[in-house]
């Protein structure tokens, strides 16, 4: 098996917002914002191949689905879809892809799913031949979004997920197309279900897992900064500690979605218990597992 590490359409997101309490003095050193406050955010996406016997994409960035106006509220750089262009450098079109993991729905992880805008065309799903993996719980948010949360979410995608009889719910630590290779942990702290997918490695160490919004980049690992974003600040960090000691423990890596410099790092925690990241990895071009 390979992994690649796929750049979508990138952001730059109110500073401040992204983290939470921490204060500006300390934050803008992690990541300098511009005159608008913002500052640059990746949205990377996991393909793994062959996994379970499939090629398998974990996530599909923002994509390229927002009209301009929006594109532009949202801090989205680029008008292409990004995606399809770097699967394309790795190799890969959206129509050679078996299997579509998704942590959650929020359009920054999900809006990859939808062919570019088109001024009058509905939404139309990529992906034809794609098993379409959700966790049951964020599903179920998803189709009831609570107003805290409900601009995140494409109004149209959950229908567009389920019309397409690929849809495939999740409601443990496996699920039928991805068998034993990869395992479902959960956090609720950003919002609930979200599902945090790891390649197993070898008798369970030595895997890579998709952090996803729990530790959205190397400046999260540090326990006790969280977005504005997330639902339940305090409840995230208890689930980060537990999170991060279980990876350390197995020496699980950490895969990262919108750091925009760190792909993959490895879990570390100092005498002082304060958690950090070594061996950082910039991209991955058909790495292999554990390597």
């Amino acid at each position: 098996m390979k992994l690649w590490s796929i750049l979508g359409n990138s952001q730059r997101l109110d500073g401040g917002a992204m983290f939470g309490n921490a204060p500006r003095a300390m934050w803008s050193t992690w990541s300098a914002p511009d005159e608008h406050n913002r500052i640059d955010l990746a949205c990377r996406a996991l393909l793994a191949s062959p996994l379970a016997g499939k090629t398998v994409l974990f996530e599909t960035g923002i994509g390229a689905f927002f009209e301009p106006k929006l594109r532009e509220r949202f801090g989205v750089n680029e008008a292409r879809h990004v995606l399809l262009d770097s699967l394309a450098a790795a190799g890969f079109s959206h129509e050679d892809i078996d299997v579509v993991v998704l942590s959650h729905l929020h359009f920054d992880h999900a809006g990859g799913l939808l062919a570019p805008w088109v001024e009058g065309q509905a939404p139309q799903l990529l992906f034809p031949k794609a098993i379409f993996v959700v966790g049951a719980e964020h599903w179920r948010r998803a189709t009831a979004p609570h107003p805290r949360d409900r601009a995140s979410f494409i109004p149209e995608l959950t229908g567009l997920l389920e019309d397409s009889g690929r849809l495939e719910l999740v409601d443990g630590e496996h699920t039928p197309a991805l068998g034993d290779a990869v395992r479902f942990h959960y956090s609720h702290g950003h919002t609930p279900g979200l599902m945090l997918a790891e390649i197993v490695g070898r008798d369970g160490h030595g895997g890579l897992v998709f952090c996803a919004d729990l530790i959205p980049g190397r400046s999260w690992v540090h326990l006790p900064v969280t977005m504005g974003y997330d639902r339940n600040p305090e409840l995230l960090i208890d689930e980060k500690r537990a999170f991060l000691d279980d990876k350390l423990a197995r020496d699980v890596h950490l895969f990262f979605t919108h750091d925009p410099g760190c792909a993959l790092a490895r879990v570390t925690r100092d005498a002082k218990g304060r958690y950090g990241i070594e061996h950082e990895v910039a991209e991955l071009s058909a790495r292999p597992l554990g390597a």
